[in-house]
């Protein structure tokens, strides 16, 4: 097998071994531990057990690399497993940021549009009870 075939293997058993520990450290946080795959539980305790000695980034890092070396194997690597250089966090902390939708662009077709209700716009509450309480005192002045 040539050195490019294994550096594809490695960078994909390296970025498939930081999504599916990411995916396992949440669902054992979440409670799911149990539900998890034998290999995966087995990892998550070794992770566990490095927590005890050394920092929780150095741990991670500890983990994920025998996640990637085992997925470098299964996925047919020849030899050791190269080291990749992990990569940076994309966000500090534990800050998890949402996506806005994307806004609908302005050329599409008007047929599009007709076929989606309009969102109405709710007036606050105290607008509302304001206008029945004027609508009120006008009603009773007129009447008399």
């Amino acid at each position: 097998m040539s050195s490019s075939s294994n550096a594809s293997i490695a960078k994909k058993a390296r970025t498939k071994a930081e999504a599916d520990f990411a995916t396992w450290l949440m669902m054992a946080k979440l409670g799911g531990f149990d539900d998890l795959p034998s290999n995966a539980q087995s990892f998550l305790t070794n992770y566990r057990s490095h927590l005890e000695t050394m920092s929780e980034a150095e741990s991670t890092a500890l983990a994920v690399r025998e996640v990637y070396r085992a997925y470098y194997g299964e996925m047919g690597g020849v030899g050791a497993a190269p080291e990749q250089k992990a990569r940076a966090p994309t966000s500090r902390g534990k800050v998890v940021r949402s996506q806005s939708p994307p806004r609908p662009q302005p050329g599409q077709s008007a047929a599009r549009h007709s076929t989606k209700p309009m969102p109405r716009k709710s007036l606050p509450a105290l607008l509302i009870f304001a206008s029945m309480v004027a609508l009120i005192v006008a009603f009773r002045f007129l009447a008399q």
